[in-house]
């Protein structure tokens, strides 16, 4: 028995359908582990992120936190976002734009100590940068200081 073409034509477009959301479906499989989601240290204080996830963190890098251990590779710093603060360890090269006081968006995990244990560092590329979460927060610490003189 010989299928009509109308037939033909509605089993092709059903086979695409499927191929279609079986490719999607092995993406997202896929991709499931690279997903990292953005906390402040006041969401991470607050218990939303959870230990051994992978999460970004964006803040401002505190003054006077930046320790840099004899090894030459180890750099510990204090993420804040003037609510919170979280303590991170970082094992490789900072960038070049990584300094105190400066916007900062650190990839990696929550250790379940607390302290956030960096795989990826992210400084910011322009004065002006601010990650979204953060609003103007550079800006008002700026603003503060000036008023404090």
């Amino acid at each position: 028995m010989i299928a009509r073409p109308k037939h033909q034509r509605l089993v092709l477009v059903l086979l695409a359908l499927a191929a279609v959301l079986g490719a999607a479906l092995l993406a997202m499989w896929g991709l499931r582990d690279r997903a990292a989601y953005f906390y402040t240290p006041a969401d991470v204080a607050a218990g939303k992120a959870q230990p051994r996830t992978a999460i970004r963190l964006g803040g401002m890098v505190e003054r006077g936190s930046v320790l840099r251990d004899p090894d030459g590779i180890t750099t510990r710093f204090v993420v804040d976002d003037g609510e919170a603060r979280v303590p991170v360890l970082f094992r490789g090269i900072v960038p070049d734009l990584f300094q105190e006081g400066s916007g900062v968006v650190a990839e990696g995990q929550l250790a379940p100590g607390g302290t956030f244990v960096a795989d990826n560092i992210l400084a910011k590329h322009d004065e002006r940068y601010m990650p979204p979460q953060l609003g103007n927060q550079a800006a008002e610490q700026r603003a503060a200081k000036t008023l404090q003189r």
